[in-house]
């Protein structure tokens, strides 16, 4: 019998030692067929428990554990804590793994560690305890308690609440149909399902996958003439946006994740949208002025999403932050410049942090004393804040976003 956590390790070493993304990790692994659904939930389920795992390794190791010995551990506490494993079952899976990754000599620590670990009490300090509660690292912690103050938990904790599909024909067919009943959201023909197996209509361009704050996003967003969306891959908001604008130019930095956007477009039997590959921080001349509406979803934290993207908590790091303000307000600039007299441009990040969002809007306005805010609404439970609207994870469908709006002057 092969052991249960070689692919959840040979997938999760990817993730750790060399930070790529879970979900492309899992992709280029030879995961066993049979085996792939306990090997994803493995998987996910250490990522998103793994500060709270690695708190209980540091409680009961005298010295810390070298990291493919700590990733075992990881694995085999999740499988106990979480899962409910039989005891005998994980020490003698996680003792076999670790003599085959050649570290033998660590598979008598292994085994004594996992008979004898006790659970150990939560810390006192206030943003230590978030972080092994919320199992996020300290800095997050400290910056969501800071802005959310009694919050920080509900935010940091909320659970992916299922798949998010969005019906361009035959929704009866599935509405009911599948997995039990859908949670509606406020969008037309867009649902949550708990579970949705993904069958030929897809490739037919009868529904497709996208997440409760593109949707909201694209609602928000007022019609017109032309569109630019600045850095569009996938393409989900750019086909959507189709609906309203006579044509949309979709924007995005890698010659592949373009192809993405075309082969969406083609997907869905969208013509009015043209991908282009542009940096986005590089001024394009012909621009300038040429478009009602641009919409700028720009790169961010990610921290509204990690209840769907789990390793972003280990790849994240907080002095990242200041980095991605500066690509924030590079893309800024140049959006300003896009906008045609009269017309609006939208800023949108899938983060929680205000300092991406509020003050990024902020300084934006005190530098271009042209635009005005624009307050939007929403049918998704948000909160207003100075500038925008925060959508966040345990209020808005799992969804933890920032939307606001700008208008140009007439010059």
């Amino acid at each position: 019998m092969n052991n249960p956590f070689t692919d959840a390790y040979i997938v999760l070493s990817k993730v750790y030692s060399e930070g790529k993304f879970l979900k492309q990790a899992l992709a280029e692994s030879a995961v066993e067929p049979l085996n792939k659904a306990r090997t994803t939930a493995l998987c996910y389920g250490v990522t998103e428990r793994d500060e709270y795992l690695g708190y209980i390794i540091s409680a009961n190791a005298v010295k810390p554990p070298r990291p493919a010995v700590r990733l075992v551990l990881k694995i085999a506490l999740y499988a106990l804590e979480f899962l409910g494993w039989r005891d005998y079952a994980v020490v003698d899976n996680a003792v076999q793994l670790t003599k085959k990754l050649g570290k033998a000599g660590a598979a008598g620590f292994v085994n004594a560690f996992l008979r004898s670990y006790k659970v150990p009490e939560l810390p006192a300090q206030a943003d230590r305890r978030l972080s092994v509660v919320a199992s996020v690292p300290l800095w997050l912690a400290k910056k969501v308690r800071r802005s959310y103050k009694e919050e920080a938990e509900a935010i940091l904790t909320a659970p992916s609440p299922g798949v998010c599909v969005r019906f361009e024909r035959g929704k009866e067919d599935y509405v009911g149909a599948r997995g039990g009943a859908p949670v509606a959201t406020p969008f037309p023909d867009t649902y949550i399902f708990r579970n949705f197996v993904r069958d030929e209509r897809f490739f037919a361009g009868d529904y497709t996958f996208q997440s409760v704050g593109s949707a909201a996003i694209c609602h928000a967003i007022c019609g017109g003439e032309s569109l630019l969306d600045m850095c569009a891959a996938p393409g989900g908001k750019s086909v959507l946006l189709a609906k309203k604008f006579k044509s949309v130019t979709a924007c995005e930095l890698h010659p592949h994740r373009v192809e993405l956007i075309r082969s969406y477009c083609s997907r869905m039997g969208v013509e009015n949208v043209r991908a282009v590959c542009a940096d986005g921080t590089v001024f394009r001349p012909e621009y300038e002025g040429a478009f009602d509406a641009v919409l700028l979803d720009a790169p961010c934290s990610g921290t509204g999403a990690i209840n769907e993207n789990p390793d972003i908590k280990l790849n994240r790091r907080e002095e990242d932050i200041p980095a991605l303000m500066a690509v924030q307000a590079a893309l800024f600039a140049n959006a300003a410049r896009y906008v045609r007299p009269g017309g609006r441009l939208y800023y949108s990040t899938c983060s929680v942090l205000p300092e991406e969002n509020d003050t990024a809007a902020y300084n934006f306005l005190a530098e271009h004393g042209n635009f005005s805010v624009v307050r939007l609404q929403s049918p998704l439970n948000h909160k207003t804040t100075g500038f925008g609207m925060q959508f966040l994870p345990h209020i808005s469908l799992g969804a933890g976003f920032f939307l606001a709006c700008f208008a140009r002057g007439e010059d």
